[in-house]
Order: structure tokens, then sequence, then C-alpha cells
């Protein structure tokens, strides 16, 4: 048996349509929170046979899980996702899920509910089939992903934790077993107040903020030129991207603020980046006269991923991939940040659909990735428990054909 297409599409199409909008800073709503999604979740996996748990990680926000036990002699995997949405602004019936010209649409479609779905066909493929693993392998639910990773941190501390695992993120199904970390943090400037009518009395932290952002604008183009570099991720980046100063226009602003995004390489340390944002606000203030700024983070701090080419679940997972693609699977670092690193344990970025779908405005991924990505992970499950190739590729040229 192969993995069943239209199961896939109908789990899907259910997952989507349950609203679990992060937040962000805001309260949780009924009906628009991921409580609602782990609910559901958990009644699949009780369907499924599978042990079943939950932790609280904020109110209408729990990580959940489900266990499928082994033998207790082979690897504990895990195939983990976050439940977790952007907002729907700007999108028209997004919660409206359907499959159309071999395409399942709406929020939350590539980013990352298929992978919910291909995992719960994997476990079905097992259990139909009769195929008891060695370890356990658990699928997990992950809230906060879109926002400040919480879950994942949560889960990393408290469990349940496992030797090996998959995040199905959207990567067109290539392999990923790096990516760069995400350090946030805000530049502060002081200044003094007064009327505009004389701004020679007063200092202007906006006009400070102004020389903090001219010091810095080449700082990107320094770390691709000049920084230092991974064989996967490349270069380190920088960008400027919130600036918020003065309350009114006839008064000298005291205060100003700007949030900078900094993605760093596997390796880079976080004090160091901040020291340097530091000595270069210091190079500043011996040519300004009264100038004052201070560097306040993280803000966010998303860890980067590392795990080795000569890794089992690497080698695992890519022979599994060039088994059911026919060819070389490409190996690449993942663009964005994931909860992998907060995991505490290797874990391989692999997934159907398309990045560039995911937070936009038409979200979809190919039904047909799905089945792929389902064979990719059920072959990289039975080889990480001591499956041979021969064994493997039989069970999909006799059992499950």
């Amino acid at each position: 048996m192969t993995p069943d297409r239209d199961r896939l599409a109908r789990t899907l199409i259910e997952l989507v349509k349950i609203r679990s909008v992060n937040p962000f800073d805001e309260t949780t709503k009924e009906g628009f929170r991921e409580q609602e999604m782990s609910d559901d979740l958990l009644s699949r996996f009780r369907t499924l046979g599978m042990e079943t748990g939950w932790r609280q990680v904020a109110p209408g926000r729990p990580n959940v899980w489900g266990r499928l036990k082994g033998t207790d002699d082979g690897p504990t995997i895990m195939l983990a996702a976050h439940m977790d949405t952007v907002g729907m602004e700007g999108y028209e019936a997004a919660f409206d899920a359907e499959l159309k010209d071999g395409r399942i649409k709406g929020r939350g479609s590539c980013d990352m509910k298929a992978a919910f779905a291909c995992y719960l066909e994997v476990v079905r493929m097992l259990r139909e089939n009769d195929i008891t693993l060695p370890g356990d392998l658990i699928i997990a639910g992950i809230v906060d992903e879109e926002h400040l990773l919480t879950g994942s941190a949560e889960m990393g501390k408290n469990g349940p934790s496992a030797d090996f695992g998959i995040i199905g993120e959207p990567s067109k199904l290539a392999i990923c077993p790096t990516h760069k970390g995400q350090l946030c943090a805000k530049i502060f400037t002081s200044g003094v107040a007064t009327h505009s009518s004389r701004p020679e009395k007063g200092v202007n932290a906006v006009e400070h903020m102004g020389a903090v952002i001219q010091h810095l604008s080449g700082l990107n183009a320094e770390l691709q030129e000049r920084g230092p570099s991974h064989p996967l991720c490349g270069t380190g980046r920088f960008s400027m991207n919130v600036v918020r100063g003065g309350t009114f226009a006839s008064g000298i602003p005291d205060q100003c603020e700007m949030e900078v995004d900094r993605r760093f390489l596997p390796g880079e340390d976080i004090d160091d980046i901040l020291d340097d944002y530091r000595a270069r606000l210091a190079e500043l203030s011996k040519t300004i006269p009264d100038f004052q700024a201070e560097v306040i983070g993280p803000t966010l701090l998303a860890r980067a991923l590392d795990v080795p080419l000569t890794s089992p679940l690497v080698e695992a997972i890519s022979g599994a991939a060039k088994a059911t693609l026919k060819t070389d699977p490409e190996i690449t670092a993942f663009p964005g940040g994931t909860d992998a690193p907060n995991l505490g344990f290797p874990c391989v970025i692999c997934g159907p659909g398309d990045l560039a779908q995911a937070h936009s405005t038409d979200e979809y991924v190919e039904l047909e990735e799905m089945v792929q990505a389902t064979e990719i992970y059920l072959r990289t499950v039975l080889s990480l428990n001591g499956f041979k190739s021969a064994e493997v590729n039989g069970f999909f040229s006799q059992v499950f054909v």
C-alpha cells in the first residue's frame, strides 16, 4: 500500500480549517488559537492507538504529542511540527481549505500542517501493515513557532525527547541539516528634550539614531564580503528594520529606539555579536557630542542548527529521499529559523511545500509532494530502526504496492 492520496488531502483540509492563529503579543481567543488544533491532534493520536501527552505552555497553548510504542530496543524518533499559523490579514477565505488542481490551499497548508498529515499517514501505514518498530515513534505538535519559539523551548527542557528528529517545514523536499540563527536586539539613543523653537538647547535622540543608521549601513555588506562563512549557510546577514522616536513635531525627542536583526552562523557567539554592536556605537561617541546609546537584547533568539552530514539521521533521510525521488536529493541550508535547535537532539528539516508560499495570501502545498514526503519519512524511520535497504525496498515493492 502506498500513501493514501485522498486521505492525505482530506486530513490536511480538516487541519487547515482549524484556525490555530498565533496571537503574538495579544490574548488568545477561543476559535483562533492552538488549543483547538491540539485537541484535534490528540483525538487523532488516540484513534491510531498512540499514547498521548500534553503540557501547557501558556493559556490555550499546549504542546501535545502521541507516542507509538516500539519494542524498546531501537531509537526514539520524533516527527515534529508547529501548530500555529500567521494571521489572515488580506487573505480572503484563508481557512476555506480545498483541493484544486493538485494543490491544497489555505492558511497553514504549507507552513506547516501538511507535515502533520504526512506524519499521521506514516503511523497509519505502520499500523495497517502490522509493522512494529524497535524504537518509539513520536508525533509532536508545538506552539508558538511563528513568534518566540516558547513551545520548542519548553519541550526541549521538559520533553518528550528523542534520539533523532524530523521537522517537516516546507523545503520542497530538500534535506536541510543546518540553518542560521536569528538574533534580534534593540538600540536606544538618549538625548535631552526641549521645545523645537530652540533645538540647540536639547539633544535630539532621533538625529543621533540617524547617525547610528548611517554608521551601521555597511555592516551587511561587510558580513558578506569579509565575515565568517559556512559551507551550507554562507555568510551572516544584518538589517535595521524598525525605528521609533519622538511624540510630536514641536518637541525635540529625548528617546529613540531601533530594532535590528542579525542572522548568524552555526558557531558564532551571541555575546560577541552584541559586543560588536556596542563597540561600533562607542566609535560614534568619540565623534558626536553628547552621544548616548545602548544595546538591549536579545529580544528574540532563535539558535542556529548544524547537524553533521555524517550523522546517521542525515544519511538515513538522504537515502530515503533518493529512493523515493529516484534522484539525489538537494542538501542545503534551510533559509529560515525553526524549532529544531531548541529540542536538544539532532534534527533535520525536510518537508513538502515551498517556503515562498508560507505567510503569503496564496498559500498552498502540492499533494504529490505530500505523498513523496510521507514515503521519505517512513523510509527514514525504518532505516533508523535497523531495517536494511533491501528490506525497506521490499516493503514498498510488495507490502506497500
